[in-house]
């Protein structure tokens, strides 16, 4: 199957609105910072630090950040106050750059890995579900059949959630009694899916942080099983974290990482939180790529993230 544009149409317009906090409350300490001063110093330096570790960057990606700056003021001897918010869009657009968090706005399958698997995790809360019926949604608005499996089966609400949104995008949904074994609904779900041709599987898993030991063993035996289904499934490990935790996210990152080969990560409720720097700190620590931004609960507001645009949506541009 051949490319196609994927959420091609989706405008830079929904990128501006769902940054908007983080966007005023970065702009406004950033004010204050350069107020009355004409260059960059160590005062400033050490103020745009406290800046950017308050609005969730992460400490240890903000003194990369700062490093950086350091180092052009003393090649270039001397940097003007008003030239800092260009200097700060293109060291963090280089950062994300590094960081394999790339502008990747096609989406392909070819004939060898059909169906294609996504496995998502992510704990309870963090707009998982949701997250699952928005791709589903997009891969059918771009001419693929997709099977949904709700493999939390720990949580009644998890799984009613999935069947409400299999409804609403119109794909079916596997499903099967509480309690039952995950990786259960992943083999049936995958099996269905292969033998009715589908493209795409988004398998949902249970959003639980009970021990690391628990979790590790949890999703390693759906691996296992998605494997001998589909060799080299799943083809894609989804962590969905909500960018309004700010730190808390990193957190649950590390969780995950710890437990499973996380692959692409999606941060979700961009647009109601000014903590949108958690985007930039999560990919630099985690080397993992940034695959999807949340700025809305609408069905159409889950966007592909681009670097360039969120970069100038969040310093204006």
């Amino acid at each position: 199957m051949g490319l196609f544009s994927f959420f091609s149409k989706q405008k830079k317009e929904n990128l501006d609105k769902g940054l908007e906090k983080t966007k005023d409350s970065m702009f406004s300490k950033l004010s204050r910072i350069v107020s009355g001063k004409s260059r960059v110093d160590d005062d400033v330096l050490d103020d745009l630090e406290e800046v950017l570790i308050t609005s969730d960057v992460g400490v240890d990606t903000t003194l990369k950040i700062i490093d950086r700056i350091e180092k052009r003021a003393a090649r270039d001897k001397y940097i003007n106050t008003d030239e800092l918010n260009s200097i700060l869009r293109e060291e963090i657009a280089a950062l994300l750059m590094e960081n394999n968090t790339v502008d990747n706005e096609d989406f392909s399958i070819s004939e060898e890995e059909k169906p294609y698997v996504i496995m998502v995790v992510g704990v309870n809360g963090v707009g998982k579900t949701t997250t699952i019926g928005k791709l589903a949604n997009q891969f059918k608005k771009n001419g693929l059949s997709v099977y949904l499996g709700a493999a939390d089966t720990f949580r009644a609400a998890a799984v009613e959630q999935l069947v409400v949104w299999g409804d609403r995008v119109g794909v079916p949904v596997v499903r099967q009694s509480m309690g039952a074994d995950p990786a259960s609904v992943a083999f049936d779900t995958i099996s269905s899916a292969k033998a009715n041709g589908a493209d795409v599987v988004i398998v949902d898993t249970a959003g639980r942080l009970h021990n690391k030991v628990g979790l590790m063993n949890e999703l390693t035996k759906i691996k296992n099983v998605m494997n001998k289904v589909v060799p080299g499934a799943p083809h894609e490990v989804l962590l969905v974290l909500d960018g309004s935790t700010g730190q808390n996210a990193f957190e649950q990152a590390k969780q995950f990482t710890a437990a499973t080969d996380v692959s692409a990560l999606a941060i979700t409720k961009l647009d109601g939180t000014a903590k949108g720097g958690v985007v930039i700190g999560i990919s630099d620590q985690f080397k993992i790529p940034v695959k999807y931004i949340g700025l809305g609960e609408g069905i159409d507001d889950l966007q592909v993230f681009r670097r360039k645009e969120f970069v100038d949506s969040l310093f204006g541009g």
